[in-house]
């Protein structure tokens, strides 16, 4: 296929083109170039014939023996205008999936387009110059028509949002990402029973359909098709109606009831130690703790009962602390009833009828004068005669 011509040498054709008709002597016939003037339509990806013919008045609609046209076709986008095809001395030249439905020369100069694109879409012109088997011009014509390219829907893509529950409220949407001119839809239900929907549960333009308050008999297969002049995509969901609690809260109560049941023994066991930690001081036998301090035997005037305990004493050296530093651990006798010097009961005599009264208590001090005194009564813990406590 030969190369197209560029910009400055469309450029030149065209102005060669005018200046044939212009310096030409005028003829008799008279050039007239017929288009259709209604709007072409065509679908992305298909094929269109742009149709387009000449005639000259005063003569006969078939190409004469001689007759010489020259064609050129162009393409005006937003940006720039592109010679498509042309033909000038027996020549072709085109871009790819452009071509002259008839060969040349003919008075049909209808263009074939192949393979269209939505970008294919705009203004076609097409410029004729004819002239006589003498050189001289006929005639020169330019005229444009326009061409829609259509594009069918792409297909769409159907999705839920909303969590399909008993009582619940869901919107099915649809969407097609590509579409000329734009889609409408429609949502049906196909399964188990068919069921149209409309307005105002349906919206044909943003293609979403919204179901409230859900029931077990909503469940089924529902699909949306997106539509348009020259085409229809679908797509499908299935919608589920479930009758209890969602996986997500049925998830989140065993997670909180397991939190909850590891912090409880985690409390229960941490009170445990504590209590446990608090009576093991108390029973522990401490190896190394120091005997208590053996207190001084008293001399002849001490009383000693039968059992070998200290029941009194009678002797004021007893009161005296013992020289030197007391040993750590050792008890101190504090003074008290006990630990004044009292004798020992005697046993009355029974020479009389009546029993003698006990005779006070040597020094002039009584008991009741010694708690006067703030003397405390003291329990003394019992010794053995090897000095270890009983």
């Amino acid at each position: 296929m030969i190369s197209l011509p560029g910009p400055l040498v469309t450029n030149l054709l065209r102005l060669l083109f005018l200046g044939l008709s212009a310096l030409a002597p005028p003829s008799r016939a008279e050039l007239q170039l017929h288009l259709p003037a209604n709007q072409l339509q065509a679908v992305e990806g298909g094929e269109v014939v742009l149709p387009a013919w000449y005639t000259l008045h005063a003569e006969v609609s078939s190409a004469q023996p001689g007759e010489v046209p020259f064609v050129m076709w162009f393409f005006k986008d937003k940006e720039k205008e592109d010679q498509v095809l042309s033909y000038i001395n027996g020549v072709t030249t085109s871009k790819p999936g452009v071509s002259l439905v008839y060969s040349m020369p003919s008075r049909n100069l209808s263009l074939r387009l192949e393979g269209l694109q939505e970008k294919d879409s705009g203004p076609y012109s097409c410029s004729v110059n004819v002239q006589d088997k003498n050189g001289q011009a006929s005639g020169h014509s330019i005229k444009t028509l326009e061409l829609n390219v259509l594009v069918p829907p792409a297909p769409p893509s159907c999705r839920l949002q909303g969590v399909p529950r008993v009582g619940a409220n869901v919107t099915l949407s649809c969407q097609s990402p590509r579409s000329k001119p734009a889609v409408q839809y429609q949502w049906d239900r196909q399964l188990p029973s068919f069921q149209t929907f409309f307005a105002p549960v349906l919206d044909v333009i943003r293609g979403s359909l919204s179901l409230t308050n859900l029931s077990s008999s909503m469940a089924g297969v529902y699909v949306c098709k997106a539509h348009n002049e020259v085409g229809t995509a679908q797509c499908n969901v299935t919608l589920e109606v479930s009758t209890g609690p969602g996986a997500a809260v049925v998830a989140g109560a065993v997670v909180g009831t397991l939190v909850g049941l590891g912090l409880l023994a985690g409390l229960v066991l941490l009170c445990h130690r504590r209590g446990k930690a608090l009576e093991e001081p108390a029973n522990d036998i401490k190896e190394d703790a120091i005997a208590p301090r053996t207190l001084p035997w008293p001399k002849s005037s001490d009383t000693i009962s039968k059992n070998g305990t200290l029941s009194s004493v009678t002797s004021a050296r007893a009161l005296r602390p013992p020289h030197g530093p007391p040993r750590p651990g050792a008890l101190t006798p504090t003074p008290s009833l006990s630990s004044q010097a009292l004798p020992s009961p005697r046993l009355p005599t029974t020479d009389g009828a009546n029993p003698q009264p006990i005779s006070p208590i040597p020094g002039g001090v009584s008991s009741s004068g010694l708690s006067r005194m703030g003397a405390v009564p003291v329990m003394v813990p019992a010794q053995s005669q090897a000095g270890s406590l009983v």
